[in-house]
C-alpha cells in the first residue's frame, strides 16, 4: 500500500494533523509521523499527541533549538536522509513553521510528490519568517489545501496554477469541533470565573525588552480591571527572566503552559482573548470570543473581516480600551467563516483518494 508521511514539528502541527490523521485513516492509508522535534518541551509537544488521539510519532528527527537557519538545516539533513529509506508517496506538511520548509525544499530536490496544509495565507510581512515559509512551501508544493477564499486568491495572484489549489476548509476547527465537548468536562475550578486569556511567544513582541516591558506594564494596568490567566510560552518565560519586576499583581496569574484541551476550556470561558498567536485567532472566530491580536499585520484576515478578531499592533492604550469595551459588552461580535464546519479533513482526504 502507498505510504503517506506527515512531518509535524510545533505545537499548532499537531492539531491540524489530529484530524487529517483520523481522516485518512478511515480510508485505510498507511501513515507515519516524522516529528522533527522543534518543538522538544513536552507541555510544548507531547502532551498534545496524548490528548487529540494521535498515535505517538514514527520517527522523531530530535532537531531541538537553533537558529532559523540551524534548525532548518538539521530538519533537511536528517529528514532526507529518512525519506530516501521510505520512500512515501506523498508527504503533508502542515503551517508555516520552520520544519514545514524544511522538507518541502527536500521533497522538491527529490521530486516527491508534497501537500501542503494551510496553504496560501499571507501576512504580506516579508520580515516574519512564517511569511517565508508560507510563501516557499506553496511555491514548491504540489497540492495545496486552503482555508479560505482569501488564500486561493493570494496563490493565483503568485502564479500557481489553479489545478494545485483546493479550497477545503480549516482543519483546525475540525479538531477543535471534535474536542470541545471533552474539554467542556474538564475542571476549572482553580481559575478565576471570570478573566482574560493572555498568549505571547513571537519574536517581535518577546525578544524585543522594550516592546515586552510595555506590553507587561499594559497587561498589569488591564489586569485592576479583570483577572488575566497567562499560560507562558517557555521562550517568553526566558525572556521574562530578564526583565526586572518587584512583584506581579494577584490578578495577574502566570502559570505554566497546559495541554490542548485544557487551553481549549480557558478560552471559550474567557471574556476576552489577547494574544499574538495565528491559531488562536481561528479559535477564538469560531467560539465566538472577543481577540485582540498584538501584531500589526495577520495573514489570516477573515478573522478580521467576518470573525471576532481585532488587530492591536503597538498601540497598548488602544489594548486597554478595547479590553473596557469588552467588560462593557461592546466587544466584538463575529460569524464562523464558510467551510469551517468540522469536515475539513475529510475533504483533504478525498482529493488524497484521488491521487493515490
Amino acid at each position: 500500500m502507498k505510504k503517506i508521511i506527515h512531518i509535524v514539528g510545533a505545537r499548532p502541527n499537531f492539531m491540524k494533523l489530529a484530524s487529517v490523521y483520523a481522516a485518512l485513516a478511515q480510508r485505510g492509508f498507511s501513515q507515519k509521523i516524522v516529528h522533527t522535534g522543534q518543538h522538544y518541551d513536552e507541555k510544548m509537544s507531547e502532551v498534545f499527541f496524548s490528548e487529540l488521539d494521535v498515535p505517538q510519532p514514527d520517527i522523531n528527527l530530535e532537531v531541538g533549538s537553533g537558529t532559523h537557519a540551524e534548525q532548518t538545516a538539521k530538519v533537511m539533513v536528517r529528514f532526507e536522509r529518512l525519506v530516501l529509506k521510505e520512500s512515501p508517496a506523498w508527504v503533508l506538511v502542515y503551517g508555516d513553521v520552520n520544519s514545514t520548509i524544511a522538507v518541502a525544499l527536500v521533497c522538491a530536490k527529490l521530486g516527491l510528490p508534497l501537500a501542503h496544509v494551510e496553504a496560501g495565507l499571507r501576512s504580506f510581512d516579508r520580515s516574519m519568517p512564517e511569511e517565508i515559509n508560507r510563501v516557499l512551501t506553496d511555491q514548491v508544493a504540489d497540492l495545496l489545501f486552503t482555508p479560505s477564499t482569501d488564500a486561493d486568491q493570494n496563490l493565483m495572484r503568485e502564479g500557481v496554477s489553479s489545478k494545485k489549489i483546493h479550497l477545503v476548509g480549516n482543519v483546525m476547527i475540525d479538531t477543535l469541533v471534535k474536542f470541545l465537548p471533552r474539554a467542556e468536562q474538564l475542571s476549572f475550578e482553580a481559575y478565576p470565573t471570570h478573566y482574560a486569556l493572555v498568549t505571547l511567544h513571537r519574536p517581535s513582541n518577546v525578544d524585543n525588552n522594550e516592546i515586552l516591558t510595555r506590553i507587561f506594564a499594559a497587561l498589569i494596568r488591564i489586569s485592576s480591571l479583570v483577572p488575566i490567566i497567562f499560560p507562558v510560552h517557555p521562550r517568553t518565560r526566558q525572556r521574562l527572566s530578564h526583565l526586572v519586576h518587584s512583584e506581579y499583581p494577584l490578578d495577574l496569574h502566570l502559570i505554566e503552559p497546559v495541554g490542548y484541551l485544557q487551553f481549549l476550556g480557558l478560552e471559550q470561558r474567557a471574556v476576552v482573548v489577547i494574544t499574538d498567536s495565528g491559531g488562536i485567532q481561528e479559535e477564538t472566530t469560531f467560539m465566538n470570543v472577543p481577540c485582540l491580536t498584538l501584531r500589526e499585520n495577520t495573514e489570516r484576515p477573515i478573522t478580521i473581516n467576518t470573525g471576532t478578531n481585532l488587530l492591536i499592533g503597538l498601540d497598548y492604550s488602544r489594548l486597554e480600551q478595547e479590553v473596557a469595551l469588552v467588560l462593557a459588552g461592546k466587544g466584538k461580535k463575529g460569524e464562523v467563516p464558510p467551510l469551517w464546519d468540522g469536515k475539513a479533513a475529510e475533504r483533504i482526504a478525498d482529493v488524497m483518494a484521488s491521487f493515490l
